[in-house]
């Protein structure tokens, strides 16, 4: 139980510092800058920690396919990326395989 809600938090801290790496400018932005890299500091430290109950191979697939379909999102819904079928049955399949490790593999 705290190990999802750990890892659901991992993965808003990271699509967030994805988010904002268009801000950071190629890392010439320092305060944009110092921002991404904390926010992935703070996911990949969250991920250390759940996977001391969670196996890592269930967590990692969790957190970068979740973070995958939610970065896609957010660039379509916040930074005005486009959004095809494609794109949006690609992100499907993700989700579906997001759900189908948590019902077989996080147990």
């Amino acid at each position: 139980m705290i190990a999802g809600i750990l890892l659901a938090l991992a993965i808003a801290v990271e699509v967030a510092a994805s988010a904002l790496l268009p801000k950071a400018e190629g890392f010439t932005n320092i305060p944009w800058t110092i921002a991404v890299m904390s926010g992935y500091a703070v996911a990949i430290w969250l991920l250390t920690v759940i996977v001391r109950t969670m196996p890592v191979s269930v967590a990692y697939a969790i957190w970068a396919g979740a973070g995958t379909a939610l970065v896609a999102v957010a660039g379509f819904a916040f930074l005005g990326e486009s959004m095809g079928w494609v794109k949006g049955l690609s992100l499907a399949m993700i989700v579906l395989g997001v759900v189908g490790l948590n019902l077989t593999g996080a147990h």
